[in-house]
């Protein structure tokens, strides 16, 4: 896989795709890349053994939102992604106070989809990760 600014070109089918630099802040009207949340060099993939690592930093240490942020970026990565990749999304260490709780809770594959089944939250990641109007 061959990066470029939160981009992933997928080995499978050579085509590029821009998978999480344009998820929408739940809050602002900017992106978490414009948002300095995600970047390039916190991303980790290891094509071979099917595994992708994003580290998102919250703009606040006490950030409300952390927790749909790293549900957005974990939807929108197991939407795009073959189905044999795992995905992983984690705080960036030491940038939230209550990052092992929320750490935990978007690694828990049931908390992630019993998260999902709830209407209200599933529209407000639907709309982080629909694309702006130009």
């Amino acid at each position: 896989m061959v990066f470029r600014l939160i981009t992933i070109d997928l080995r499978e089918d050579a085509k590029r795709s821009d998978l999480i630099r344009s998820i929408s802040d739940p809050e602002h009207p900017l992106t978490l890349e414009e948002l300095n949340v995600v970047e390039q060099t916190k991303v980790k993939v290891d094509d071979d053994n099917g595994h992708v690592t994003v580290e998102f930093t919250p703009t606040i240490p006490h950030c409300s939102m952390a927790t749909l942020i790293g549900l957005s970026i974990r939807v929108k990565l197991l939407r795009a992604l073959p189905p044999r990749f795992k995905v992983d999304v984690i705080i960036t260490p030491g940038t939230h106070t209550s990052e092992s709780a929320i750490n935990k809770q978007l690694a828990d594959k049931e908390r992630v989809a019993a998260a999902l089944e709830n209407n209200h939250l599933l529209e407000v990641v639907n709309r982080c990760l629909m694309p702006r109007e130009p």
